[in-house]
């Protein structure tokens, strides 16, 4: 799994930033497509550095012993490679350039558990899971290079210092591009990652202790955003010439009658098109996310946008029914949609889901187990988070509750109305 991945050593010049005419010789170390680099030879001419061959030339006085060093090194990290390889053991660019300077003998570092959990993953997690995890490494790396001024640290180093100084570089974190700042919940979740990789260590035998023993998690209950029916009929109704923005139209009012998340809906294939005990066409998926099968009646407003979309020459090249459109790109449509229809709320795919849960199902009557099912929830807790008493269902409620009691009132000539 981890012992056959592509590598290589290759050298290459980096020009000096106070004289240009200058160069330095890195070593860059690749497994597996990712790099470890290490400077091995300090300002050189330019002019005699053969990148080809990645040898020095006659130019320099030095040639024959920096070609000499050169040699030593590459043969050593390659003899670094081949002893982890005939070990069947864990093998990165950085376990190899920590060996190479003699660190792997302090125990193995934060970095190396990182990757060893992110490779070793691969096959169990889904790509968007895994994808947070790097992204959590990312942020890691940020906070070793900016704040601890190193590359990577030993895992024995962790403790719940580190844990709360980690806290604090993300909550102060300000991203330079269009992200907004990590929210208390986005702090909680990337910590909540590196715990789990922290625990992999210890049932590795690479770590002793738990750094988390001591860290309480607080996760604020935040109100997930939906649309009403108002909000719904208005983006229903609205008619975009661009083509871009009705189609993301069409695919966020589809979600929003059938609950799928945005990578169920674009997995969905003719396959998942079947018809019912009812003798009604019903969509028969397993949620990705969860690996739960769910079984969604298709009703009408859903099933005229599939028969739209699944002959489209997009959706037939990828067998899909409807045309592939990346998340990101979705949701920044999405954002034109809902400012287009007049709408205040920061429209995403996801809120599609909360709406199916939340104004199409349960406002409407259907039981919360009929949710559960449909959302394709493993436990009804998970469910309960989108079962909102709506003002409008309050109303209703309250109002047949009166009509009940007014008219029990009249069944019986006893009670007497008592006025104040």
């Amino acid at each position: 799994m981890t012992t056959n991945q592509p590598f290589s050593v290759a050298l290459i010049a980096r020009a000096e930033k106070k004289e240009k005419k200058n160069v330095s010789i890195y070593v860059r170390i690749t497994v597996g497509g990712k790099r470890a680099e290490f400077s091995l030879i300090k300002s050189i001419p330019k002019e005699a550095w053969n990148p080809i061959r990645e040898r020095i030339d006659s130019k320099y006085k030095d040639f024959r012993n920096s070609n000499a060093y050169i040699d030593q090194v590459r043969s050593k990290i390659i003899n670094i490679h081949r002893e982890l390889t005939l070990k069947q053991e864990f093998i990165s660019a950085l376990i190899i350039k920590n060996i190479f300077f003699g660190k792997h003998e302090q125990g193995k570092t934060l970095i190396e558990i990182f990757e060893y959990h992110n490779t070793s993953q691969v096959n169990i997690l889904s790509p968007g899971t895994l994808k947070n995890y790097f992204t959590t490494q990312k942020y890691i790396l940020k906070y070793l290079k900016d704040i601890k001024k190193v590359d990577d640290i030993s895992l024995s180093s962790l403790n719940y210092q580190f844990i709360t100084e980690f806290d604090a570089f993300l909550r102060n974190h300000v991203p330079l591009d269009h992200h907004k700042p990590l929210s208390n919940n986005g702090v909680m979740k990337h910590l909540e990652r590196f715990r789990k990789v922290t625990s992999m260590a210890i049932k590795l035998d690479w770590l002793e202790k738990d750094p988390f023993e001591k860290f309480k998690f607080s996760f604020v209950k935040v109100e997930r955003e939906y649309l009403n029916e108002d909000e719904l009929e208005k983006i229903k109704a609205k008619y975009f010439s661009i083509e871009r923005l009705q189609y993301v139209k069409d695919l966020f009012v589809f979600a929003c009658y059938t609950g799928l998340s945005y990578i169920d809906v674009q997995q969905l294939t003719d396959k998942n098109i079947t018809l019912g005990i009812d003798g009604e066409y019903w969509i028969q998926t397993i949620r990705q996310k969860t690996d739960m099968s769910v079984n969604i009646p298709l009703l009408p407003i859903a099933l005229n946008i599939l028969s739209k979309y699944r002959m489209h020459p997009r959706a037939i090249q990828k067998q899909r029914l409807f045309p592939a459109i990346s998340n990101q790109k979705l949701n920044s449509y999405l954002k034109e949609v809902g400012d287009l229809c007049g709408i205040g709320k920061n429209i995403t795919f996801h809120m599609a889901r909360h709406t199916f849960a939340t104004t199409i199902t349960l406002s409407n009557g259907v039981p919360i187990e009929t949710v559960s099912k449909v959302l394709g929830h493993s436990n009804l807790s998970t469910t309960m988070i989108y079962a909102r008493v709506l003002k409008t269902k309050i109303s209703s409620d309250m109002q047949s509750l009166k009509e009940k009691l007014q008219d029990r009132s009249s069944d019986n000539p006893n009670e007497r109305t008592i006025a104040g």
